[in-house]
């Protein structure tokens, strides 16, 4: 027998094989004959190692242990999508798109309950990394994990560089059986299938992943233009075609009369579907169209999730009590006899202020209906009033706060009360926890367990603490959990925060009413911290998209003596206070220019060269329009080049982007 000819026929009957099962889901033989070939691939590679494929499907069994997974940086972010909860917003939704671009058909998609997961793929058709979402700029490097999911192609014959995005989950009859061989080995089974789709790409040996029999469904491609696609239903299809699992249910639709027609008729049949799913995702189709659509801070304008109606649940609530947030707010919450909704175990609820609580006259010991809003944060429907004992007592505010018992104080024209003391423990603890986050200041290391026990402890009082902390190592060595790698790992985290930009520092103070985007905004406008000391609230307004309660939020926060001091004490522990593309940077080749990037650059990343215009000037989009003014292209540039070309686009290649920079 050809040994090398045997193994190389068995490699493509199984990657034929796999086509027919996830991709055209129509296969020609049984699992028992998939399965005895695949073994005796396994027993021809392990008899001649030297002869095995690195696109061999023996690479799914998983034989990779790491002792920890490597940061990804996307090079375009990995965007959450904003969310419609009633045909009302996705009318509202309709309306935005044609009052934007005119009258669209739109692709929908089943939201499957999983883990978001990005592949790339280089100019040989090889995958070369897979990586999670992350916090949608950085993710974890999960290629060995991602290799042992089935439908995920080792090799696809397309000879250019390509990103596909899509989610990975766990069937239900995976998940049964998963559950099935922790209970034999009597451990706690998984909550859903979710988590056990979480947990399984994050384990650090590849072969209890795929242990778990993971699955992928992709759902876009990335720079899809310079791939040739402009349309959001054909790029799918590309994907289809090059061996990608694409979810069967994708349609392209009309009006968004039929994509209501649509989600009403899934919304009945997603209980039989062999995976769970928890909405309907609606894109616009014409691709060409997003850049004019736009996107906000978090999510694209082009698209959105229908989030599928809260399942209703009976619980007692046991308490009701207050917990304060970094700004001071104090908000009551539903102890309740733990349930479980949706695959998840709740025994707490928001009851968000006085206003609802009264409004919906719950009391304590209440038997209640819960759900999930949106199915991800539980609260309280409604209240079984015929279930009502004599034990029930009307809801009285406190007039306290709960951890520091000073006055509270109700603000004006608002249904919230605030704590007022500047001193409040939970205040600055939650504080803390916020600053240190991974939408913040981004601190491996300092979550909210371990900031709560710090401060507890005495280490961490302040934000500037948090800077101090290289002082106390003595101290930290002494705490479990806390070797010397694990210092040295935290101490370097702190360390590279300090050149985090300005407004990822205005973002971390948690100024009131001062979110991601305007704190981004406000540190273009302004610069530096200084110039935050002085400026008011007319000249805040006077910024784009900055209002009055902003204006005062900000003016009010700088205003404060124990603010600014702690400012200057962090500019001496070398936290920088400047925002790095300042406007002085502007330069003529880019200022007010729209830029495209096409093909491959090797200078710098899409993200770095993104940057780069947009800290002298000039803006970037995706496709090529009469209102592109230069294209950037790289090796192997495609489609994007010759319109550029046929619009008499100014084209010029990496070596003069960066003299342009330099």
């Amino acid at each position: 027998m050809n040994v090398k000819k045997r193994i190389d026929e068995l490699i493509e009957q199984l990657k034929a094989y796999n086509y027919e099962y996830y991709t055209k889901d129509n296969p020609s033989v049984t699992d028992q004959e998939y399965d005895a070939l695949m073994n005796e691939l396994v027993q021809l590679e392990r008899l001649y190692p030297e002869l095995k494929r690195e696109d061999s499907p023996t690479m799914r069994i998983g034989d990779t242990v790491l002792d920890a997974f490597e940061k990804v940086t996307h090079d375009i972010p990995m965007m959450s999508l904003s969310n419609a909860f009633n045909e009302a917003d996705l009318r509202a939704f309709d309306e935005r798109i044609q009052k934007a671009v005119g009258k669209q058909m739109y692709t929908v998609e089943l939201k499957i309950d999983g883990l978001a997961g990005t592949l790339h793929y280089n100019e040989t058709g090889t995958l070369t990394l897979g990586a999670t979402r992350g916090n949608g700029t950085v993710g974890e490097n999960i290629t060995t994990n991602v290799k042992t999911i089935r439908s995920v192609p080792l090799t696809i014959d397309y000879h250019q560089p390509l990103e596909v995005r899509g989610e990975i989950f766990m069937s239900k009859h995976s998940f049964e059986k998963a559950n099935k061989r922790r209970q034999e080995e009597e451990k706690t089974p998984f909550m859903n299938p979710r988590n056990a789709a979480s947990g399984s790409v994050r384990q650090l040996d590849s072969k209890i992943a795929a242990k778990r029999a993971l699955d992928m469904f992709i759902y876009s491609v990335m720079d899809p233009i310079d791939h040739g696609l402009d349309s959001h239903y054909d790029a799918l299809m590309f994907t289809k075609a090059l061996g990608f699992h694409v979810n069967p249910m994708t349609k392209r639709l009309n009006t968004i009369d039929e994509v209501i027609d649509f989600i009403n008729e899934m919304t009945e049949k997603r209980h039989h579907l062999s995976y769970e799913i928890d909405g309907i995702v609606v894109k616009v189709d014409d691709i060409t169209c997003y850049d004019k659509i736009g996107v906000t801070a978090k999510s694209p304008k082009w698209a959105i999730a229908y989030k599928f109606p809260a399942e209703e649940v009976r619980t007692q609530i046991k308490d009701i009590v207050f917990q304060v947030g970094r700004t001071g707010q104090i908000t009551p919450v539903a102890q309740l006899n733990p349930v479980l909704v949706q695959g998840s175990m709740v025994a707490r609820a928001t009851l968000h202020n006085e206003d609802y609580i009264k409004e919906k006259d719950i009391r304590q010991y209440d038997t209640v209906l819960i759900q999930k809003a949106g199915d991800i944060i539980p609260e309280v429907v409604r209240v079984i009033k015929e279930r009502r004992t004599g034990q029930t007592k009307p809801f009285e505010m406190i007039s306290q706060c709960p951890v520091c018992h000073e006055p509270i104080k109700r603000n004006e024209s608002e249904s919230a009360y605030f704590c007022v003391n500047p001193n409040c423990d939970a205040k600055k603890m939650n504080g803390l926890i916020h600053f240190v986050s991974r939408d913040a200041m981004n601190i491996d290391g300092l979550g909210a367990r371990i900031i709560e026990q710090f401060y507890n402890d005495g280490l961490v009082q302040t934000i500037p603490d948090i800077y101090r902390l290289e002082t106390h190592q003595a101290d930290l060595i002494l705490k479990e959990g806390f070797g010397q790698k694990s210092i040295e790992k935290l101490l370097t985290s702190i360390e590279n925060s300090k050149d985090n930009n300005l407004d990822v520092l205005l973002f971390g103070l948690g100024i009131r009413h001062v979110g991601a985007k305007v704190s981004k905004i406000l540190a273009n406008e302004l610069q530096t911290i200084e110039a935050f000391f002085t400026v008011d609230e007319s000249t805040l307004t006077a910024i784009d998209e900055i209002g009055e309660v902003i204006a005062k939020s900000v003016v009010n926060y700088f205003s404060q003596t124990a603010h600014r001091d702690m400012i200057e004490t962090l500019q001496e522990l070398g936290v920088n206070t400047t925002y790095h593309t300042s406007k002085q940077q502007i330069k003529e080749q880019f200022k007010d220019k729209t830029f495209v990037l096409t093909g491959k650059l090797e200078l710098y990343t899409r993200k770095e060269a993104k940057s780069l215009i947009e800290s002298f000037g000039g803006k970037v989009t995706s496709s090529v329009s009469n209102n592109t003014d230069v294209l950037v292209a790289g090796k192997e540039a495609g489609s994007k080049l010759n319109k550029a070309q046929q619009l008499d686009v100014n084209v010029i290649d990496e070596a003069t982007f960066k003299t342009w920079i330099d």
